[in-house]
C-alpha cells in the first residue's frame, strides 16, 4: 500500500479517486505544528534552534496518518507546489520519524493542478524534499517569531493599548499611514479649464484650451474665475477650424495571466473581492480541479495549456485572433522553484464553473489565461489641434479609433484610480473641417491629494517595493483590520488612531526596522536562501546582530520618556496648527494648561498640565466611537438620596456613569440606543437591575437588567432577551410573564425532530417532475427530490443555485449512488404437520440460511 498526504480532504478524496486501490489518500488538513507561543521557542544561542509543537486539534489526524504510514511500503508527500506545501510535508516527515512509522521509501511530488493527467504525471517523476525551500521557510517563520516575541513585549511596556506589532505588517501599515500623512499635508490649488463641446458629421467630441491668446496652457495656467470667464468668451467669439490631424497607429498587447499578486488586484478592482476572500475562493476553485496552483510568481503557461488556449480562441473567433506564434512571458521572480506556472482554467473549453463568487472569479481568471493567447489589438491615436482666425486661441482634442480588437474582443485590464484620456472616440476629420461648437464650458477644479489605498492599490505598491511575497498579503491585510490598526471605507484605507500611534513608535525607535528598502533587502536574502545562495542561520545571525540591542536599549527607556518622545513626534497630527494663530496646545478647558500625550493603563490619551486642578482628558488611538473626542467628566447632577455627583465619563470600554469616587464608585455602561443622557436616566442606569414583581406562579422576583449581550429579563435562572434599553425600565408584569413563557418554549423554534422548513424550493426536476428543495444541513447545504440527497460544491454559492444546477446535481449523485441489492422473498413456510400419536417431540431443525 501507497500512502498519499495532502493537505485538504476535498483535494484527498480527489486524488484518491484518480490513483486507484493501491493508494490511500490522507489529509493534513494544513500545518501540523508550528513554533509554540512562548518564550524560547528559537534559540539564537544555538544556532537558531526551534522547538516545535503539533497542533493540539491535529492529534487525531496524526495519529490517523501514523497509523497507515506503518502498513505502507512508500509514502508519498503530495502537498502544495510552494513554499510552505513543502514545509508541510518536511513536518510530516519529522513527526513520523519521531514516531517511528516513516516508511523507508520516501518521495515528494508536486502538481500545479488537480486533474487526473497532471496527478499522474507527477507520481510518475517523484523527487526529494527540497532543502533549500525548507530552509527559507525556517528562515522565514524564525524571523517572524523574533520580531514578534521581542517587538510585541516593548510595545504593551512602553505603548499600553498597542496589540502586536510584525515585520512585514508594520511595514504595510506604515504605507497606509503615510500616505494619509501625504493627503493631510496637502494644500489644493484652484484651476479651471475651458472645454467646447464639439459635433463632426452627427459624432460629438469635446475640445480643450490648450493656447489662448497666443500662451500655451498647461493645467494651472487658468488660476481664477475672471481668466476663466475671459478665456471662455473668447471661444465663443471664434470660428474654429481644424489646423492638423495627427494620426499615429499604436499597437495594445495582450497582459500576461495572473500571478497571485494581479489576481488580487484585479478581484479586487472588478469584483470588490478583499485579497483574503480571493484566495478562500481560488483554493476552492483549485481543490475543484477548475483552475492552476493560486499561490505562484509565475507567467508562464504549459505548452499544452497554450495549445488548448489558441484552440478555444480559434474555436470562438476567427482566426485573425490567433497570433502566428504562441505567445510566451518571463516571470520575474528570483527562483524558478517558486515561479510556478501562472493561474490558468485546466479546461479551457469550460468558459463557466461553479456559481456566484466562485463562477465570477473564474470567469476572471478564464477570460485573463485566453486573453494573453490573443492577438494584440491594433488602434489608431489620433491628436486634432483646432485654431480660430487669429491663430492664438487653439482647441485640441485627442482620442483614438480601435481598427482591429484582438484580446480587447475579450478582455480589458481595469485600473486604480487612472483614465485615460487617449480612450475617448474621435469623429473622422480632414485639415480645414469646421465642426460645429455646440456648447463652451468654464469650470473650476482643485488639485486633489493621492487617493488612499485601496486593496488593489496596496498589494500594487507592496509587490512594486518588493514588501511581503504575494501568497502573504492577504493575511497581512487581515491582520491590519483585526488589529483595527485600519478601516476600510467605500473600499478605501483608513488609518486609525491606534495604527498611527504604533507606526509613529516603530518610526520613532526602531526606523531601520520599517523601512521599506530595509524591508525589501531582507526579503532579497531570504529569496536568496530559497535558491541556495545563501545560509539561513546567516541571515538570522546578521538580523539579530543589530536588533537585539536595539529592543534592548528601547526597554530601558522609562514608560515617560516613550510618551514624551511620541508627544514631539505626533505633534502636527495631534495640535494641528490653528487657523487663528493661536496656541495649538492650550487647554479649552482651564485656558492656561498645555495639552501634551500621556499614557495611562489603558493606552494614550490627552492631558492637561494643571492636573489634578483641572481634569480635561481626550482619548488618543484607544479605539471605540469617542476616540478623538473630548472626554473630560461631564458633570450630570447629584445623587439626591446620598448627595454624591454623578458624571459621565469615558473609558477603556467606552462611555460610563459614575457615582462617587476612588473604590467605591459605582459605575455603569451608556448602551448605544440611548438618545440624549441626562441627570434621571443616568440614575435608573446606576439602580439596575430593576426588579418588575413577584412572577404569579413561583412567587419569585422577576427583574430587568442589561448585560454582556444586551438588555433582558431573569427569573428563576431562566432568561428572556429584550429588544432595547427602554424595555428595560418599561416591561410590566404580564408582558414579562409572555416574554418568559415564549423563551422558555424555545422563541418558537421548531420541536427537535420536527421537519425543517426548506431554504427555497426551486421547482419541479425538469426530467423527473420532482419537487427540488433547498435545504440546511448538518455539513452545509444540500439538494433533495425527496429520495436522493446532493451536497451543494464549494464553488455554488446557495443564493445562486439554479434549478437545472440542483437537477444536474442530483443525477449526478443518483448515478453515483451504489444500486443496493435486492432483498430476497421471505421462504415459504412449511405447513406444519402433526405430531404422531405417542411419539416423542422432535427436535426443532436448524434453519437455513
Amino acid at each position: 500500500m501507497q500512502l498519499v498526504i495532502v493537505e485538504s480532504p476535498a483535494k484527498a478524496k480527489t486524488i484518491e479517486k484518480y490513483l486507484g486501490p493501491d493508494y490511500r489518500v490522507l489529509a493534513s488538513y494544513g500545518h501540523i505544528r508550528d513554533l509554540p507561543a512562548k518564550d524560547g521557542s528559537v534559540n539564537p544561542d544555538d544556532g537558531f534552534a526551534m522547538e516545535w509543537e503539533n497542533y493540539a486539534d491535529k492529534a487525531k489526524q496524526l495519529k490517523a496518518i501514523a497509523d497507515e504510514a506503518k502498513k505502507a511500503d512508500r509514502l508519498i508527500l503530495a502537498t502544495d507546489p510552494d513554499r510552505e506545501g513543502e514545509a508541510i510535508s518536511w513536518h510530516v516527515q519529522e513527526v513520523l520519524a519521531k514516531r517511528k512509522a516513516l516508511p523507508k521509501d520516501v518521495q515528494r511530488v508536486t502538481f500545479n493542478a488537480i486533474t487526473k493527467p497532471a496527478v499522474t504525471q507527477a507520481m510518475a517523476n517523484p523527487r526529494e524534499l527540497d532543502t533549500d525551500l525548507i530552509d527559507a521557510y525556517r528562515a522565514r517563520r524564525a524571523l517572524d517569531y523574533l520580531v514578534g516575541f521581542t517587538l510585541s513585549p516593548v510595545l504593551w511596556r512602553k505603548l499600553p493599548g498597542a496589540k502586536s506589532a510584525g515585520r512585514v505588517q508594520s511595514v504595510a501599515l506604515r504605507l497606509i499611514v503615510d500616505r494619509e500623512r501625504e493627503i493631510e499635508a496637502f494644500r489644493s490649488v484652484e484651476y479651471w479649464s475651458v472645454t467646447a463641446a464639439m459635433e463632426q458629421d452627427g459624432t460629438p467630441f469635446t475640445t480643450r484650451l490648450v493656447q489662448w491668446n497666443g500662451q500655451k496652457l498647461d493645467r494651472l495656467s487658468i488660476g481664477n474665475e475672471d481668466d476663466a470667464l475671459k478665456a471662455k468668451a473668447d471661444v465663443e467669439a471664434g470660428r474654429f477650424s481644424v489646423q492638423s490631424v495627427d494620426t499615429r497607429p499604436a499597437t495594445r498587447n495582450p497582459p500576461p495571466p495572473f500571478t497571485t499578486s494581479t489576481l488580487q488586484q484585479e478581484a479586487a478592482r472588478k469584483l470588490g473581492f478583499s485579497a483574503d476572500h480571493t484566495m478562500r475562493i481560488a483554493q476552492q476553485l483549485y481543490e475543484d480541479g477548475a483552475i492552476t496552483y493560486m499561490r505562484t510568481d509565475g507567467v508562464q503557461m504549459d505548452a499544452s495549456a497554450i495549445s488548448a488556449a489558441r484552440a478555444a480562441i480559434a474555436n470562438r473567433y476567427d482566426g485573425g485572433y490567433v497570433p502566428d506564434k504562441p505567445r510566451q512571458y518571463q516571470s520575474k521572480a528570483k527562483n524558478a522553484q517558486e515561479a510556478h506556472e501562472a493561474i490558468r482554467p485546466t479546461d479551457f473549453a469550460k468558459d463557466r464553473v461553479g456559481s456566484g463568487d466562485h463562477a465570477r472569479l473564474y470567469d476572471l481568471v478564464w477570460k485573463r489565461a485566453m486573453a494573453s493567447q490573443m492577438a494584440s489589438a491594433r488602434m489608431e491615436r489620433t491628436t486634432v489641434e483646432l485654431a480660430d482666425g487669429t491663430g492664438r486661441n487653439v482647441l485640441r482634442a485627442t482620442g483614438q479609433v480601435v481598427l482591429f480588437p484582438g484580446y480587447l474582443a475579450l478582455y480589458e485590464e481595469g485600473q486604480d484610480d487612472s483614465q485615460d484620456e487617449d480612450a475617448k472616440r474621435l469623429p473622422r476629420l480632414r485639415e480645414g473641417d469646421a465642426p460645429a461648437k455646440k456648447d463652451v464650458l468654464a469650470e473650476q477644479h482643485f488639485t486633489q491629494p493621492p487617493p488612499r489605498f485601496s486593496e488593489a492599490s496596496l498589494v500594487k505598491r507592496m509587490e512594486e517595493l518588493g514588501i511581503g511575497r504575494p501568497s502573504t498579503y492577504a493575511s497581512i491585510i487581515k491582520t491590519l483590520k483585526d488589529r483595527t490598526y485600519v478601516r476600510v471605507e467605500k473600499n478605501r484605507f483608513f488609518a486609525e488612531e491606534s495604527g498611527r500611534l504604533v507606526t509613529a513608535f516603530l518610526e520613532r525607535f526602531f526606523e531601520r526596522y520599517v523601512g521599506y528598502d530595509y524591508t525589501a533587502e531582507l526579503e532579497e536574502e531570504l529569496d536568496d536562501v530559497s535558491g541556495g545562495r545563501a545560509q539561513w542561520q546567516d541571515v538570522l545571525a546578521a538580523f539579530w546582530r543589530d536588533f537585539k540591542p536595539r529592543t534592548s536599549e528601547v526597554m530601558e527607556q522609562k514608560p515617560s520618556e516613550v510618551t514624551a518622545a511620541l508627544d514631539q513626534f505626533l505633534a502636527p497630527f495631534l495640535f494641528p496648527e490653528k487657523a487663528d494663530g493661536s496656541d495649538p496646545r492650550l487647554c479649552p478647558a482651564c485656558g492656561a494648561g498645555q495639552l501634551a500625550l500621556r499614557g495611562g493603563r489603558f493606552g494614550a490619551f490627552i492631558a492637561c498640565s494643571n492636573y489634578p486642578e483641572c481634569k480635561f482628558t481626550r482619548r488618543f488611538a484607544q479605539g471605540g466611537e469617542a476616540a478623538g473626542e473630548d472626554t473630560g467628566p461631564e458633570q450630570l447632577g447629584h445623587d439626591p438620596e446620598t448627595g454624591l455627583p454623578v458624571e459621565r465619563k469615558s473609558g477603556r470600554f467606552g462611555p460610563y456613569i459614575q457615582l462617587g469616587e476612588g473604590k467605591d464608585a459605582k459605575r455603569a455602561s451608556i448602551p448605544k440606543d440611548i438618545g440624549e443622557l441626562d441627570l434621571e436616566m443616568a440614575l435608573k442606569l446606576l439602580h439596575l437591575p430593576r426588579t418588575i414583581g413577584q412572577h404569579p406562579e413561583t412567587g419569585k422576583d422577576i427583574a430587568a437588567s442589561i448585560g454582556r449581550y444586551g438588555p433582558y429579563l431573569v427569573h428563576d435562572g431562566k432568561y428572556a432577551r429584550l429588544s432595547s434599553t427602554a424595555e428595560v425600565f418599561e416591561t410590566g408584569m404580564n408582558a414579562a410573564v409572555v416574554k418568559l413563557a415564549e423563551a422558555a418554549a424555545g422563541g418558537g423554534r421548531p420541536a427537535r425532530g420536527a421537519a425543517r422548513a426548506p431554504l427555497k424550493v426551486l421547482g419541479a426536476h425538469p426530467r423527473t417532475e420532482a419537487e427540488l428543495r433547498l435545504m440546511e444541513g448538518r455539513y452545509g447545504p444540500y439538494v433533495t427530490d425527496g429520495t436522493t440527497n446532493a451536497t451543494l460544491p464549494k464553488t455554488v454559492a446557495p443564493d445562486q443555485l439554479t434549478l437545472e444546477e440542483a437537477a444536474q446535481l442530483i443525477d449526478a449523485r443518483a448515478a453515483a449512488a451504489p444500486a443496493k441489492p435486492k432483498k430476497k422473498a421471505p421462504a415459504k413456510k412449511a405447513a406444519a404437520k402433526k405430531p404422531a400419536a405417542k411419539k416423542a417431540t422432535a427436535k426443532k431443525a436448524a434453519a437455513k440460511e
